[in-house]
C-alpha cells in the first residue's frame, strides 16, 4: 500500500494515509461529526505527537488511556471530541492486536470476496455498515483492493463514477462535488421530516 490520498488535504497528512494501512484505518474511524480533513489529519498527529513515523496498534493498545486521551485533546485537538475518540482508537488497536497481530492490512490481504471483506470490516470496533462499505469503497477505489463483487458489497459507495464519499475524493474538484452531494441528501432529509411532520 503506497499511494497518495487527498483527504486530509494536507501533504505530509495524505502520505501518511496512502502508505500506512493503521493510518487509513483511524482516519475513517475518526471521520464523524467533524469535517473530512480533520478526521484524516488525526492519524499524522497522533504519530507525531507519539513521536512516531507511522502509527503502531501495539504502541497504541497498550498506551494508558488517560495519557493517550491527553495526547488527543492538546491543541489542536485531534477530534471534536478527542476523550471518547482516544477510547475508540484504542479500542480499535486491542482488536486489531488481539485478531490480527497489529497488523491492520490482513484484515483486507488476501480475503477472497467483498462480501468476506465488508464482513470483517464490519466488525471492527466503531464500523457500522456504512462506515465499512466508505471504507471498503476506498480501498477499491483508490488502493487497489479487488476482491470479487467488492463494488457490490461497497453498496452505491461503490459505484463507479459516483462522488458520494471519501471513496471519491481524488482532490479539490472532486471534494467539492463529494460536498455538494452530501448538500443536497442533508436538504432531501429534511424535506423529507418536514413533509412527513406536515403530513401529521
Amino acid at each position: 500500500m503506497d499511494v497518495t490520498l487527498h483527504l486530509a488535504q494536507d501533504p505530509e497528512a495524505d502520505e501518511l494515509l496512502g502508505r500506512s494501512p493503521l493510518a487509513a484505518l483511524v482516519g475513517m474511524l475518526l471521520d464523524q461529526q467533524v469535517p473530512m480533513e480533520w478526521a484524516f489529519k488525526g492519524p499524522s498527529t497522533i504519530a507525531r505527537r507519539m513521536g512516531a513515523e507511522d502509527l503502531d496498534a501495539h504502541d497504541i493498545a497498550a498506551h494508558d488511556p488517560e495519557a493517550f486521551a491527553a495526547l488527543l485533546s492538546a491543541k489542536p485537538a485531534v477530534h471534536r471530541y478527542p476523550g471518547s475518540m482516544a477510547g475508540r482508537v484504542q479500542q480499535l488497536c486491542r482488536y486489531l492486536v488481539d485478531t490480527y497481530d497489529g497488523d491492520a492490512e490482513a484484515v483486507w490481504r488476501g480475503v477472497g470476496t467483498g462480501k468476506e471483506l465488508l464482513k470483517r470490516l464490519q466488525d471492527l470496533p466503531g464500523f457500522g455498515k456504512q462506515k465499512a462499505q466508505i471504507f471498503l469503497a476506498l480501498l477499491g477505489k483508490q488502493l487497489g483492493v479487488h476482491p470479487d463483487g467488492w463494488r457490490e458489497a461497497a453498496g452505491p459507495y461503490g459505484e463507479p463514477g459516483s462522488f458520494r464519499s471519501v471513496a471519491d475524493i481524488t482532490g479539490p474538484e472532486s471534494l467539492t462535488k463529494v460536498r455538494a452531494h452530501k448538500q443536497e441528501m442533508k436538504a432531501a432529509a429534511k424535506a423529507a421530516k418536514a413533509a412527513e411532520a406536515a403530513g401529521k
